[in-house]
């Protein structure tokens, strides 16, 4: 492997570079020599990790690895790979903050559905372990067991919920089995809607699966019954889902910021409609993300137009630190054309190494960056790679993904359009999806790299999602070949501005009351109607609380949003009160009420000053009202008392005694 140790000085120049040739044997005191100064240290190898990790010991600085022989060195082009090894290198230094945990804790107790006995010797295995429940739905000729060490009964599962250590399942025609059966398994007589609670469920029934994105719920285990290896696989991996387990709380989750619906009229529903697990549920006027059944994909967290959900494995203004350092250095050590590889641990690593170890490896120009899942990328680590210097970037999928990657679809659509818009023309952003290392280097060393842009920005920026993707944006537009103030934008884009049929409105202002950002808000003062178009994200609340129906969106983005004021949509003069001459309501709306009344309803006949309460405050009515003595019963006859069963009683004893 050829170590250009100057292009990697001239990309970190104030770090103490120093090659090895055999460091993790016959040169390992130069490492513990490195470990004395108490400096941050990263290491170029993470093959080795776990010895270097047992040499540094309990070490106040951090320590870092970044294995730059299978993605830069063992290459075709493992001589002009200096520039990547420099950026590999940088952006390992970044640092990773630690993410929130849940623990989820199973006692073993087990369900195994299935059709026949083949669920019955499933559960064999497992008795000595696991605390057994087979559940046959196809009962027919099973033979009944000469010691019961375990219940069978039959049903059929009508619905599933839960995860590891609480799945609850609802199984109707439910029997257990009579313990006088005979030649064959006699059950007792079923019932319906009954209730099973267990740790882990083992589906060998070989039907449709309980759970959507099956792979990914924890505690469910599935496998073909008509393959004996793949079953025996599904007995060894429940066995094993035995005491606690932590996995990563995927989400932070702001309630106050969500934007699914107020007063029962629902706005935005994006994350309901991407999550794979159906982990989203509506909650009131917003959803609510339960963190045990989430299996991270961040489908959620990279659609979410406020940033309500944010991924933390890692957070994306992490994310966006650690491409700024590798594009940044990937440029000071000479590098050119540089397209970004993003890809995950279990998938991608596997494939990138393989095409290292037998293949041509990664290009010079390629530099993969490793995310826990694709799916969570966002509009602001596509938008923050442009601006800092990508000519392409490239997202590596499954050939058959584990879950539908429809919200990854939709935000590269959204890239490319905003791309375009800015003179960054070209198939610039797409997926390779292969299980094959052979066809992801074809892709990669068949590919001709975009101009990027001419003078790559260097921002760094922390926050919430929301915030970071517009100062992305803003970057991007400032180092764009071609920049324009205003890109027309797809459906469903989280950002744009209203069209209000102005002579339509009311100014009822209802949709300011709905708005959930305060892109939409009124004056105390006046009545009137204002619009920041900066703070829209296009949920639609407006839109659908809307009684006149006049409220469209446009999905567009508008650059100089950011720095402009918030525009009037529609002012009218306010009523005054003819008493207390107090400003109470909309004129128009107030002269066309009065005219609506006047002479056509029974409480405001012709010339009647009753009439000129419709142009008074609240309090000026109630108090003209009084003086007046006005009465709306006046004329109306008393209508008479209802009648109870005493009364109907009363009077068959005033009948018996006359």
């Amino acid at each position: 492997m050829s170590l250009d140790t100057a292009a990697v000085r001239r990309a970190n120049p104030d770090a103490d570079v120093s090659t090895c040739r055999h460091m993790c044997r016959t040169e390992v005191g130069r490492f513990r020599d490195a470990l004395q100064d108490g400096a941050a240290l990263t290491v170029g190898c993470t093959q080795e990790a776990p010895l270097f990790s047992e040499l540094a010991g309990e070490r106040e600085a951090s320590i870092s690895f970044v294995n730059v022989r299978e993605t830069a060195g063992w290459s075709a082009q493992g001589t002009k790979a200096g520039a990547k090894m420099a950026a590999l290198l940088a952006a390992a230094t970044e640092p990773a903050p630690d993410f929130p945990l849940v623990t989820l804790s199973s006692e073993g107790v087990i369900l195994i559905c299935g059709r026949d006995e083949r669920a019955i010797e499933a559960g064999n295995l497992l008795a000595d372990q696991l605390d057994v429940t087979v559940l046959v739905s196809q009962p027919e000729a099973l033979e009944p067991p000469g010691v019961t060490t375990f219940p069978i009964a039959k049903g059929t599962i009508r619905a599933a919920t839960g995860h590891l250590g609480a799945f609850e399942l609802t199984v109707d025609d439910y029997a257990l089995s009579r313990p006088s059966s005979r030649d064959k398994l006699i059950f007792e007589p079923p019932r319906n809607g009954a209730i099973s609670r267990c740790d882990l469920i083992l589906d060998l029934t070989g039907g449709a699966p309980l759970f959507p994105a099956h792979d990914l719920r924890d505690g469910y285990v599935r496998a073909d019954p008509g393959d004996p290896t793949a079953v025996v696989r599904a007995v060894l991996k429940a066995r094993d889902l035995v005491g606690s387990f932590d996995k990563p709380r995927y989400i932070n989750f702001n309630a106050a910021l969500c934007a699914h619906s107020r007063s029962n009229i629902v706005g935005c529903r994006r994350c309901l409609d991407l999550c794979p697990t159906s982990a989203i549920t509506p909650n009131g006027d917003h959803v609510v993300i339960n963190a045990e059944v989430c299996a991270g994909c961040g489908q959620c967290a990279a659609a979410c137009p406020t940033g309500a959900a944010s991924y933390t494995l890692p957070p994306a203004d992490v994310l966006l630190h650690k491409l700024r350092a590798m594009l940044m250095a990937y440029h000071r050590a000479g590098g050119a054309d540089a397209i970004v590889l993003l890809h995950d641990g279990e998938h991608g690593v596997p494939l990138i190494d393989a095409l290292a170890r037998h293949g041509m490896g990664l290009p010079a120009n390629v530099l993969p960056l490793g995310v826990n899942e694709v799916t969570q990328v966002g509009l602001e680590a596509i938008v923050a790679a442009f601006a800092y210097g990508a000519a392409d970037l490239r997202l590596l999928l499954r050939a058959k993904p584990r879950h539908a990657p429809v919200g990854l679809g939709k935000t590269m659509a959204l890239a490319e359009t905003i791309l375009a818009g800015l003179g960054l023309q070209g198939a610039r952003v797409s997926t390779i999806e292969t299980d094959d290392p052979d066809e992801l280097g074809a892709a990669l060393y068949g590919m001709t790299p975009d101009a990027p842009v001419p003078h790559p920005a260097s921002f760094r920026t922390v926050g919430r999602t929301r915030d970071v993707l517009r100062f992305a944006l803003h970057e991007l537009h400032r180092v764009a070949p071609a920049p324009v103030d205003v890109i027309a934008l797809p459906d469903g884009a989280p950002f744009g501005t209203l069209a209000v049929d102005v002579e339509g409105c009311t100014l009822c202002l209802s949709c300011v009351s709905a708005c959930p950002t305060g892109a939409l808000y009124d004056d105390p003062e006046r009545p009137v109607l204002r619009f920041a178009e900066d703070a829209c994200v296009q949920c639609g609340l407006c839109q659908a609380t809307c009684p006149e129906k006049v409220i469209s969106l446009v999905p567009q983005i508008d650059f100089r949003a950011t720095t402009a004021s918030a525009r009037t949509l529609k002012e009218e003069e306010p009523a005054l009160c003819i008493r207390c001459h107090k400003p109470f309501g909309v004129k128009s709306t107030i002269d066309r009420v009065a005219a609506k009344l006047e002479g056509r309803h029974w409480m405001y006949p012709n010339a009647d000053k009753r009439v000129d309460a419709i142009r008074m405050c609240a309090d000026c009515r109630v108090i003209t009202m009084s003086e007046d003595g006005f009465s709306p019963f006046a004329d109306v006859s008393e209508r008479p008392a209802p009648r109870t069963t005493d009364d109907y009683l009363r009077e068959r004893e005033q009948k018996g005694k006359s």
